[in-house]
């Protein structure tokens, strides 16, 4: 049997095709925003570097009520840097929304989460969204998503989707594309009918898997996941257990459910439900909760291998303590040991016989998001070159590599080819199709470090970058090009914009006018 009164959806969009908007009004209209100063937007991409860059980095929770039923929706990063995010949730529910805009149609980064969810058998809904725009093509944007369904070797029953027309920014959805929209009901009605509820196994012993992390700092690691079997209570005693043999004992001091874009304490949770659970120590990405009577686990989580990494130093050059608050080491391996906690994507090693920390990642999207987010934070720091991580295998030395599917006009076709020609990149499909290109390579996690600046120059910012782990190859012979010199600075002082003009006619400038230089800065 499957429970009538919950439903668990994760939304799968590309940047700015109005899933914020979309989740935005599904709250507003079943009640959790009761006046306009307590009216938010951008709930789910909340922090400042998502909505910079438009990207997904954390998934988040967030629940509505429609009717009897709770429909608890979960945000899902669309970067490949962030994929261990994405095998996580696809764990957490039952159905997808596929949201789509109905000018652009399905793009790139979706790809990649839509095969996931696929792959995990989980059903969908198509949702074609912005039909309020002037020049919408929803049927052509249906048609799209169809041979992508198709791409994607979808099964027929995964081929017979329901679809929604949608405007999330004026609240309506409809069915059929002739009908007048009012509310978002007919969305409402198309996730409880469409997508299963989770099966009741009260009865059986505890099992929660937990597949996200938060972290606060009176009650440490919070374990985040959904009950696959048996019921869970606060001050409930528990075994922690995990596929490589983790057997803790352990009490669950609170349990919280998510309500709107809150958490709520409750007394207990049955089978289906998401909960946070506090107080529960040495708790990690793939663990089992599970009855102290009938301890067991359920099988762990896949967490992709960091591919990259970079050391971390305090700041000791003549600027140091200049701009930032936090200038020592101790609280730059403090801030980088707690983003550990929760960043499951990230290693932190100390450097033996050096005052450093090396940091391994899922690429340089990942560790630049970090670099940024503690700069914002006031945190001073230098970082070494970024290095790719490789090993041994049977006296080979090995390599991560990518798959990168680049989509852009034709006309840059010929700029595009040579330039992966020249990191060594293999083609693997190229199709044209109404003026654009789609190319496909198998390309080394070296040889992609900096090409994405690249790509936007060559492209004039028309194209489209999806890359995502592909595996471990036998090193390849790619060596990034040979610097012809550099610029570097002979004073301390501010720069001239007279000086620089002449100057970035022979190179790449990193500073502008007025900006101060220590002597022996590479400018």
């Amino acid at each position: 049997m499957r429970r009538k009164d919950l439903r668990n959806i994760a939304i799968i969009a590309h940047v700015d095709h109005g899933k914020t908007t979309l989740v935005d009004s599904m709250l507003k209209q079943t009640g959790y925003f009761e006046n306009k100063y307590s009216e938010l937007e951008c709930v789910l991409d909340s922090n400042d570097l998502e909505r910079e860059r438009g990207i997904t980095i954390l998934s988040k929770n967030t629940s509505v009520k429609y009717k009897d039923t709770i429909i608890h929706i979960v945000d899902t990063p669309g970067h490949a840097d962030f994929s261990g995010e994405v095998e996580r949730i696809m764990k957490m529910v039952d159905g997808v929304l596929l949201l789509v805009d109905a000018t652009d149609g399905p793009m790139p980064q979706t790809r990649f989460v839509l095969k996931k969810a696929l792959e995990n058998n989980l059903k969908p809904i198509v949702v074609i969204n912005k039909i309020d725009r002037p020049n919408s093509n929803p049927h052509h944007a249906l048609d799209k998503v169809f041979s992508l369904f198709i791409d994607l070797n979808a099964t027929d029953k995964q081929l017979d989707f329901p679809v929604i027309y949608t405007s999330g920014k004026q609240g309506i959805a409809i069915e059929n594309l002739d009908q007048k929209g009012e509310n978002l009901n007919p969305l409402f009605e198309a996730i409880i009918k469409h997508i299963p509820g989770p099966q009741i196994k009260d009865t059986l012993p505890l099992r929660m898997l937990i597949t996200m992390l938060d972290y606060n700092n009176y009650t440490g690691r919070i374990g985040i996941g959904r009950i696959f079997q048996g019921k869970i209570s606060k001050n409930q005693n528990i075994i922690l257990t995990s596929p490589s043999g983790k057997n803790l004992k352990r009490k669950v001091i609170q349990l919280m459910k998510f309500s709107g874009l809150q958490k709520l304490e409750i007394e207990q949770a049955n089978s289906g439900d998401i909960v946070a659970v506090y107080g529960v120590d040495g708790i990690d990405i793939g663990d089992t909760i599970s009855s102290e009577y009938d301890p067991g686990y359920l099988e762990g989580l896949k967490i992709d291998k960091p591919t990259v990494s970079m050391e971390f130093y305090a700041n000791d050059g003549p600027f140091a303590g200049q701009d930032g608050k936090f200038v020592n080491i101790t609280q730059i391996r403090d801030r980088l040991f707690k983003e550990a906690q929760t960043n499951v994507g990230l290693i932190v090693e100390e450097i033996e016989g050096e005052r450093g920390y090396k940091v391994s990642g899922r690429g340089e999207l990942h560790l630049s998001i970090l670099i940024e987010t503690m700069r914002r934070e006031g945190y001073e720091l230098c970082v070494s070159k970024m290095k790719v991580i490789t090993y041994t295998e049977n006296g080979v030395v090995m390599e991560p590599v990518e798959y990168l599917l680049l989509d852009l006009p034709a006309e840059f076709q010929g700029g595009i080819m040579e330039a992966m020609g020249k990191r060594s990149a293999i083609m693997k499909n190229l199709e044209i199709s109404e003026g654009r290109v789609s190319i496909e390579y198998l390309i080394s996690s070296k040889a992609m470090i900096g090409f994405k600046n690249e790509f936007i120059t060559l492209t004039k910012g028309n194209g489209i970058m999806h890359q995502s782990f592909y595996g471990y190859m036998p090193q390849g012979n790619f060596q990034p090009p040979k610097r012809n010199g550099v610029f570097i600075a002979k004073e301390t002082d501010k720069t001239a914009a007279y000086a620089l003009n002449y100057l970035q006619e022979h190179g790449t400038m990193f500073v502008g006018p007025g900006e101060e230089v220590y002597a022996g800065q590479i400018v």
